[in-house]
């Protein structure tokens, strides 16, 4: 079997096991760090092994809980089956899996939402407590031990460092031709031994083909050969042609006058259909020569390289559609040269995104007339999915852009309110915000003045006039006149819409 033969550490061959047999040697409570990173890169078997050991313990009526650190979202082998037998006690990073949201938000699982780049240092200072296992995939150990590693890094390498006991799932799925694309960092410090993180360009390569693991810390290797959990997207729909439409001009504006360079910089893209849309149109735009900085290779990048738009591509992960996997492993020996998969305490790092002067380009739920952004929670306290990695970007970017379209359920939701509900992102960090109805340049406006562009440019017509209805009251009869407010009303939209389904009076 070809798994079998990826396994060349004889050290570890005797550790070969199912992932039932994997998955008893996780203890209760046990904090676990699992590979994965956008679906891609997680481990296949011993969660879902798992989560059918903890099943058969709740039915002898005993419990079963771990907490689960992962790199960001992941498939759902790790969160809809750990999650449906409500075996995780909390979890962090980021989700994305319904049934985890549904068991965060009737407050059965406990959910720790913070920036991606944080994760692996306060494992390293200890603030979480000790990492008990991790479980990760690989796409081969070489003789030596060192592992292959998968379609993303994340945290792997932190969690390989970090936990007592590690196993190892041996996919043989992913073509071997991937080793030589990661570049994996070991040069990183506690404070006050940092130093500075030697990378000058997006394709710089800096650290080491190859994760270490000390072969002593294994206690497990499970063979296996699964594909990675591969969402198809949408094409891209009028709104979101039209976000595109609106920031491919705004990029030309900027090289016209000087504040950007012909083939832009850095471009960091979040995850979904409107970002797919966006790389479409830069994709059919007049910029050549393209790099990008960001978390994850999605279909939109994968096309930008084949064209030549996109000369090369950073990122922590893959995030493929099944063409797009397809497209990626028939056609590895042109990509090996162009992507580079980093641990994401590379990917997204402010010293390196500072320096780079990267783009970044995120989706919102709402934003509010001053400039606010909420990313992650619904009528204030419902979690969506989570901040991810967009205030690692939105903060030090060199450009920070929010894009959504301007309304939601069938035209009952606004994107644009008086308030938002939840802040992710402060008006500090928000420079650009783009919906289907227009872009507002928020870079050196007061807040009065970013109201006024936010208003006429991003609302919805059904919106419009009671957002300046609004505005007009609360600059008049708002105790302080720097950023007007009616407290009694400035959540009243979402409060309309809980009670009655939409935010129209």
């Amino acid at each position: 079997m070809p798994e079998f033969d990826r396994i060349q550490c004889t050290a570890l061959q005797s550790k070969i096991m199912t992932a039932a047999q994997a998955a008893e040697l996780i203890p209760e409570g046990a904090n676990v760090g699992m590979s994965g990173f956008t679906g891609s890169g997680s481990p296949k078997e011993v969660p879902m092994a798992l989560a059918a050991r903890i099943e058969k313990l709740y039915e002898q009526g005993k419990t079963f809980k771990i907490d689960l650190w992962t790199g960001a979202s992941t498939a759902p082998e790790i969160d809809g089956a750990l999650a449906k037998v409500n075996g995780i006690q909390t979890r962090l990073p980021y989700q994305s899996d319904p049934i985890g949201r549904k068991r965060i938000n009737e407050g059965s699982m406990q959910y720790i939402d913070m920036h991606l780049s944080h994760v692996a240092q306060y494992v390293w200072f200890g603030f979480f407590g000790k990492l008990d296992v991790a479980v990760i995939e690989v796409a081969g150990i070489l003789p030596d031990g060192r592992l292959i590693p998968s379609t993303s890094v994340g945290n792997n390498k932190t969690w390989l460092d970090q936990a007592d006991m590690v196993i190892l799932e041996v996919n043989a799925y992913p073509p071997l031709e991937l080793a030589g694309m990661h570049d994996i960092y070991y040069g990183t410090q506690l404070p006050p031994h940092r130093v500075p993180i030697p990378l000058i360009k997006p394709d710089d390569r800096i650290g080491e083909q190859y994760l270490r693991c000390d072969p002593s810390k294994v206690i497990a290797v499970v063979p296996t050969n699964k594909s990675d959990r591969n969402s198809p997207f949408k094409d891209p729909d009028a709104s979101s042609t039209r976000i595109a439409g609106h920031l491919i001009e705004f990029f030309k504006n900027e090289v016209a006058l000087g504040r950007l360079p012909k083939n832009l910089l850095p471009l960091q893209s979040g995850v979904g259909n409107i970002a797919n849309a966006v790389l479409a149109g830069l994709n059919n735009g007049p910029f050549d020569h393209l790099t990008a900085y960001t978390e994850v290779l999605q279909d939109g990048m994968l096309a930008m390289l084949q064209s030549g738009k996109l000369a090369s591509a950073s990122c922590t992960a893959l995030s493929l559609s099944p063409e797009g996997e397809r497209e990626f492993i028939d056609n590895i020996g042109f990509y090996r040269d162009k992507v580079v998969l980093r641990p994401q305490e590379m990917s997204n790092h402010p010293e390196l995104i500072r320096r780079l002067g990267v783009i970044a380009m995120n989706a919102m739920i709402e934003a509010d007339i001053y400039g606010n952004v909420n990313s992650t929670h619904v009528n204030g306290s419902a979690i969506m999915n989570g901040i991810g990695g967009s205030g690692d970007f939105a903060r030090n970017a060199y450009l920070s852009i929010f894009m959504a379209n301007s309304i939601a359920k069938n035209g009952d939701v606004s994107c644009v309110v008086p308030c938002v509900s939840h802040v992710d992102h402060t008006e500090h960090d928000v420079q650009i915000i783009v919906t289907d109805q227009g872009l507002a340049d928020l870079r050196g406006l007061s807040p009065k003045e970013r109201a006024k562009s936010i208003i006429a440019n991003c609302a919805h017509p059904d919106y419009q006039p009671l957002l300046q209805d609004y505005y007009d009251r609360a600059l008049h009869q708002s105790v302080g006149k720097h950023t007007p407010m009616l407290l009694t009303e400035a959540l009243s939209w979402h409060d309309r819409a809980q009670r009655t389904g939409s935010m129209k009076p």
